[in-house]
């Protein structure tokens, strides 16, 4: 699968389970409350790959999934750069601390599993938008 590919199929499923949400009456907070990870692999089990396994993406004991890719996160499919012959598909907007790039043949793309920054609810409060792509809006630097 592809970044766009990815990106379109996970957009639809975040605005179908938050229309689903503002239905039932949900504020703000209740709605970022509800993609605890806990919550998420109950009540969604299909959202993400890794609830099946009930498996973080990311080591940390309040996982909060709204979010779920990083605004800060830039792809494209087509390659960003080429660097000693390798093509780098995507990378952090902000070099975080955190993140790395990782090399598979002669790929390159954006390591943040040890980067937690979207996954907490301070940074999830302050990025909340109804719509995952508006936050998401820089992503598909393609």
């Amino acid at each position: 699968m592809t970044y766009e590919e990815w990106y379109e199929v996970f957009a639809t499923k975040h605005k179908a389970i938050v229309e689903k949400l503002l239905v039932k009456g949900y504020t703000q907070e209740e709605i970022i409350e509800y993609f605890d990870f806990d919550n998420m692999v109950e009540k969604e089990p299909n959202f993400c790959l890794l609830y099946q396994e009930k498996k973080k993406c990311h080591d940390i004991k309040k996982l909060n999934c709204y979010l779920c890719a990083c605004p800060h996160f830039r792809f494209n499919d087509k390659g960003i750069t080429q660097n000693k012959g390798k093509t780098l598909y995507s990378y952090c907007s902000i070099d975080a601390k955190e993140g790395s790039v990782a090399t598979y043949g002669d790929a390159m793309h954006q390591d943040c599993t040890k980067c937690t920054i979207p996954h907490h609810t301070k940074f999830i409060d302050k990025n909340f938008t109804y719509e995952w792509r508006d936050a998401m809006k820089d992503c598909n630097c393609g």
